[in-house]
């Protein structure tokens, strides 16, 4: 199976951070569960809703990188997955150094043929063209993402879809651990 992975609370738990830092930023008022659900659609869309200003977006970026990648922990099992994959690809709206940070730190640069980052000149998501190169490239079965906004450019070049810890309608397949991937993802 050729897989498409996003990245960020897909491949790895990394919204408990993004939800600690913006809480950081925006001060104690408003709760954690509240930043992470607004950040679990996008991090534009919690920008916008709780109206970042300019220099509170910079302020974010900068702790965020500062966060050790130990922190920022794979979700069990999905090694697992990588492994028997016959190819792995990532896209994401993260930068790329950051991506290779994190991966360096786990080791897991040889799981991925591609990747393309957040800087890499393609419309953010949920625009296709960067679903639309990896596709055209690897011939991909199946994208596997943690939000709607991750699936929906898959679902426009016809690939399987699959929402991670995420139940909202339209994907394909549905996960809440990558422990039983191979018991519910069948292409």
């Amino acid at each position: 199976m050729n897989i498409l992975w996003d990245f960020d609370g897909t491949l790895f738990d990394t919204y408990k951070v993004f939800t600690d830092v913006m809480h950081e930023v925006l001060g104690e008022d408003i709760h954690k569960d509240d930043i992470f659900k607004e950040l679990k659609i996008s991090f534009s869309h919690a920008t916008t809703f709780f109206e970042l200003t300019n220099k509170q977006i910079l302020e974010f970026k900068e702790k965020e990188k500062t966060v050790s990648p130990e922190l920022k922990q794979p979700f069990p099992y999905v090694e697992d997955v990588l492994k028997k994959a016959k190819l792995n690809v990532i896209m994401t709206h993260k930068p790329r150094v950051e991506v290779q940070t994190i991966l360096d730190f786990y080791n897991w640069n040889h799981y991925f043929v591609e990747i393309v980052a957040g800087d890499d000149g393609f419309k953010r998501k949920p625009d296709s063209a960067s679903y639309e190169y990896l596709h055209n490239k690897y011939d991909l079965d199946i994208a596997i993402g943690d939000r709607v906004l991750d699936i929906i450019p898959a679902k426009k070049i016809g690939l399987h879809t699959c929402l991670f810890q995420n139940e909202a309608k339209g994907a394909d397949f549905y996960l809440h651990t990558y422990k039983d991937f191979f018991d519910k993802v069948r292409i």
